[in-house]
C-alpha cells in the first residue's frame, strides 16, 4: 500500500542520467497538439536539473495545466481545511475505527521510531500513513518541491496561463478518503510496505526517469488494481474519466497546453496516454 502513496501522492526520483527518453509525451491530432508530462511531487536537490524533455515541453506550450491550483492548495486557508477533514469530525479516535491487531501495529511501529502517537489519534488513516511516509522520505534526503511545484513557480515569474483540472476540494476529498472503508487493510499494509520503502523508491526512481511506462504501469498502478479494486476506480480511472473530457476539449481551442499530472495517471491500459489513441490522437515519447 505503502508503494501506492508514494506513486500517485508522492512519487519520488533519484539523482540519475538524463536518459534518451523520459515521462513526457506528444499528442497530435490534426493541427492540435497536447504536451503530457507524467510528474514527480516530491525531489531531492541533487534531482535537478530535471529531464530536458520537460523544460522542452514547458517552452513549447502557451498555457500549462496542473492537476489543481497549487497556488491555492498551499495556501493558510486550505491547509487548515486539510487538517479539519483529516481528522474525525466526531472526535472519535483511530482506535475505534482500527481492529486491536492493526491498532497495535501501528502503535508499535510510532513507538519503534519515536513517534507520539497521541498527536496521530484523530487524524483518518489515509492522512496518518501519508505523513508517516513524509517523514521516512524526509529521512532519504527528499523535500517537498517537485515537477508540478517548479514548472508551477516558473509559469508565474513568466506569466504564462495556468489552468488546472479539478478544484483544490476535489483533491482535498480523494486524499482524505481514500481509505474510507479499508481502514484497516490500508493501514497494515503501509506499514508493512515501510520497510521496503527505499527499494520501492529507487524501482519508481529508474522507472520515471527513464519513461518506462511498462514499468509505471506495474509499480505504480497494476498493484493497486488488483489489491484495491474500488480505491483505484475512485482515485485513477474516475478522476481520468474527469481529466479526459477536460483534455480532449483542449483539440478545439487554439493555445498548446503543456499537462502536468502525476505518472500513474497517463500509463496502463486505463490511463489517459492509451485514451487519448482511442480518440485519434498520435502519441510520441519526447
Amino acid at each position: 500500500m505503502n508503494r501506492f502513496i508514494i506513486s500517485t501522492l508522492l512519487v519520488v526520483i533519484t539523482c540519475s542520467v538524463a536518459a534518451a527518453e523520459s515521462s513526457v509525451w506528444k499528442a497530435h491530432k490534426g493541427d492540435s497538439v497536447i504536451y503530457l508530462g507524467g510528474t514527480c511531487h516530491l525531489l531531492r536537490d541533487g534531482d535537478y536539473p530535471l529531464p530536458p524533455e520537460f523544460a522542452m515541453a514547458y517552452k513549447a506550450a502557451d498555457i500549462v495545466v496542473f492537476e489543481t491550483d497549487i497556488g491555492k492548495m498551499l495556501d493558510q486557508a486550505t491547509q487548515q481545511k486539510l487538517l479539519t477533514k483529516a481528522r474525525y469530525a466526531d472526535g472519535s479516535t483511530l482506535a475505534k475505527h482500527l481492529s486491536p491487531l492493526t491498532y497495535k501495529e501501528l502503535s508499535t511501529y510510532c513507538a519503534a521510531n519515536g513517534i507520539p502517537m497521541e498527536q496521530f489519534e484523530q487524524f483518518k488513516p489515509a492522512m496518518l500513513m501519508l505523513t508517516l511516509t513524509l517523514m521516512e522520505l524526509e529521512k532519504m534526503g527528499v523535500r517537498r518541491q517537485g515537477v508540478d511545484q517548479f514548472f508551477y513557480d516558473l509559469a508565474l515569474k513568466e506569466k504564462k496561463v495556468i489552468e488546472g483540472l479539478e478544484t483544490v476540494d476535489e483533491q482535498l476529498n480523494y486524499v482524505v478518503s481514500m481509505a474510507d472503508g479499508i481502514e484497516d487493510e490500508f493501514v497494515s499494509y503501509s506499514l508493512k510496505d515501510m520497510a521496503t520503502l527505499r527499494q520501492q523508491f529507487a524501482a519508481l526512481a529508474s522507472a520515471w526517469r527513464t519513461g518506462d511506462a511498462v514499468k509505471l504501469d506495474e509499480l505504480m498502478v497494476a498493484d493497486l488494481k488488483t489489491r484495491q479494486p474500488r480505491l483505484y476506480s475512485r482515485l485513477i480511472t474516475d478522476r481520468n474519466r474527469n481529466w479526459l473530457s477536460i483534455i480532449a476539449a483542449y483539440q478545439n481551442m487554439p493555445k498548446t497546453r503543456f499537462v502536468l499530472v502525476g505518472a500513474g495517471h497517463l500509463v496502463g491500459r486505463d490511463g489517459i496516454i492509451e485514451a487519448l489513441k482511442k480518440k485519434g490522437y498520435r502519441v510520441e515519447k519526447l
